[in-house]
């Protein structure tokens, strides 16, 4: 390589001066580390979009990208930045897609579209949790595989339900057209959920000690005489909230 090539090619490799407004930047990536590039992938798309005025051109974002590959894969992208007066459209450095494709063909994980597979087909929602967790697990895992098609998915995304979901989806089959009808639906259902049991949670916090331990134990406590007139008016003195 020339002294004029390897200037052009430390200049090219280094990171841009600029920095990307309010975004991380990708850790660099080697070759060992193949789970990795679909993610990588990502966080450039992220930056790009989120900083169109640096990022206008293909080429600006090639550069950007090649300066955070190291090793095989850095060595990968030297023989084309010694070119960098080649303004040929087909040119790796002028193509962002070509780049992004020969990154994922090259280094990525063959098997990545068979362990998503295997994933969605066994994941479950533990009890407890958000669905907006569940969903957004879901959704990574879907980006990872084929075309499965709606109803496909649909079925994935509602056998791993708690039965506190699925009995509720039950009750009224007819609201749910799509997957994003699916995802909306369970949302709501899942916001009222966790509502009522924070609100369970409140009013068992504002009860004295031994309300408490009756509200858990079931067992109605022995009345005063004043709360035996209180009852008799047809008021109830207390509240049991299941």
């Amino acid at each position: 390589m020339s002294n004029l090539q390897a200037d052009s090619f430390s200049e090219a490799a280094r990171p841009p001066a600029f920095k990307t407004q309010s975004m991380k930047a990708p850790e660099c990536f080697d070759e060992t580390q193949p789970f990795k590039v679909r993610s990588l992938i990502q966080a450039f798309q992220l930056i790009f979009h989120n900083d169109r005025a640096n990022f206008s051109q293909d080429r600006e974002k090639v550069l950007y990208a090649t300066s955070f590959l190291i090793g095989r894969a850095e060595k990968l992208i030297e023989h084309y930045l010694s070119n960098l007066t080649n303004q040929d459209q087909s040119y790796l450095l002028n193509s962002w897609t070509s780049s992004e494709y020969r990154l994922f063909t090259l280094f990525g994980d063959t098997n990545e579209g068979r362990k998503a597979e295997e994933e969605l087909d066994s994941l479950r929602m533990k009890e407890g949790i958000h669905v907006s967790l569940y969903i957004s697990y879901f959704r990574g895992l879907v980006s990872g595989i084929g075309e499965w098609g709606e109803r496909a998915l649909i079925h994935h995304f509602r056998k791993g339900f708690p039965s506190r979901i699925l009995d509720q989806l039950a009750s009224d089959p007819s609201r749910i057209d799509s997957l994003q009808d699916l995802l909306n639906i369970t949302l709501e259902l899942d916001t009222r959920y966790h509502e009522r049991k924070r609100g369970r949670v409140v009013f068992k916090r504002s009860l004295d000690p031994q309300s408490q331990i009756l509200l858990m134990l079931k067992v109605p406590k022995f009345k005063s005489k004043e709360e035996d007139e209180f009852s008799e008016e047809g008021q109830a003195p207390f509240l049991f909230v299941e």
